[in-house]
Order: C-alpha cells, then structure tokens, then sequence
C-alpha cells in the first residue's frame, strides 16, 4: 500500500503539467487570433466610415438622368434653331 500512495502524487504532477502545457498551446494560439480580430475590427469601422461618405459624395448621381434628359431637350432646341437659321 505503500508505493501505491508515493506513486499517485506523481501522476498528479504529470497531470498538472500537461494540463498547464494544454493551457499554455490554447492560449498561445487564440491570442493572435484575438488580436486579428481586433484590428479587423477596427479596420471595418474605418471602411464603413468611408462607404458613408462615398454614399454622400455620389447622392447627386440619381438626378443623372433628369440631367441627361434637359440637356437633350437643350440640344434638341439648339438644333431647331439651327435648322431654322438654315446652319
């Protein structure tokens, strides 16, 4: 009963160790995971910022059409009176 009871510390010991060893590879690989997220993270607030203003700076684009529209009939007109100038 002897060796029985000076073995079991040891094994307690080897468990502890490579639990810690497990411990250590989990949190060696999920802090630069972490650390990637955070800068994606950032990197989208930046991004968002951006297509914001780009919504912005291109709002004046759906009123292209009503301009295409007026400068043909600008150009038309011109036209006419060209025909009647006789140019």
């Amino acid at each position: 009963m002897g060796t029985l009871v000076a073995a079991t510390p040891t094994g307690w010991i080897i468990g502890y160790g490579i639990g810690i060893a497990v411990v250590l590879v989990v949190v060696a690989l999920v802090v630069p995971i972490l650390l990637l997220a955070r800068s994606i993270g950032q990197q989208a607030g930046r991004i968002n910022d951006g297509l914001a203003q780009a919504v912005t700076n291109t709002a004046a684009l759906t009123e292209l059409e009503t301009t295409i529209a007026s400068a043909n009939t600008i150009t038309d007109g011109l036209r006419r009176g060209r025909v009647r100038l006789g140019g």
